[in-house]
């Protein structure tokens, strides 16, 4: 039994530690969320403008 309890010591000491750790990483900055709203913005910009050029050469098309 001393195994046993040896073992779940070592998992509750690993467990504390893991959540020290996380709560000394801080919060995300404002600067963090600018910038992947910022990067979020650009990626629908982008695939807005590649989606009308497709649709427009796919209407440019004479398939008749």
């Amino acid at each position: 039994m001393t195994t046993i309890k040896q073992m779940f010591q070592y998992y509750g000491i690993r467990y504390s530690a893991s959540r020290e750790r996380d709560a000394q990483r801080g919060e995300v900055s404002a600067t963090t969320i600018v910038m992947a709203a910022a990067l979020v913005a650009l990626a629908i910009s982008v695939g807005a403008i590649i989606s009308s050029r497709v649709r427009d050469k796919a209407n440019s098309l004479n398939l008749g």
